[in-house]
């Protein structure tokens, strides 16, 4: 950091700004979010969280690739994830468990921002939190019409 001013430049930095979820804050305000993540190494195939586990908080995948599976039928991939896309996300809003498991598919660097420090910014910097949480609430709405929607074309068919 220059003069107060986070470093630009900071790879990290540049792809959380990439993430819909951080894409209203500025980088001072983004440097103060990557303060509270806690960076995560997995091998290639290790589980990151296993379904029935209490969700603790929001995954963010530096680098490497997970996948997102229904271990109790079959293995079902529900989703593979990339660098930028995040996973884990309701567990900022509850403490439910996890309906699927995530498996890391090769070696994964990932950053965890958990329910306890989400509560935290909440408290002390209000605004920076009210951002993430209207733009978490729309991707759950997104993700909500896309589900409403699968299931309306598997009925029909």
């Amino acid at each position: 950091m220059l003069f107060g001013l986070p470093q630009t430049r900071d790879p990290r930095l540049q792809l959380l700004k990439n993430v819909v979820l951080f894409k209203d804050l500025s980088m001072r305000e983004l440097a103060m979010v990557n303060s509270l993540m806690h960076e995560r190494n997995y091998l290639a195939d290790e589980v990151i969280f296993d379904e029935g586990e209490e969700g603790q908080g929001l995954f963010l995948v530096l680098g490497g690739r997970v996948k997102i599976v229904l271990p109790a039928s079959a293995n079902t991939l529900l989703l593979e994830l990339g660098p930028g896309a995040f996973f884990g996300e309701v567990a900022l809003l509850d403490q439910s468990l996890r309906t699927a498991q995530a498996r890391a598919l090769e070696d994964t660097q990932i950053v965890v921002l958990f329910r306890a420090e989400f509560y935290s910014l909440l408290e002390t910097h209000s605004a920076i939190a009210s951002r993430i949480s209207f733009q978490l609430a729309r991707v759950l709405a997104a993700r909500l019409r896309q589900a409403v929607l699968n299931a309306e074309h598997h009925q029909a068919t």
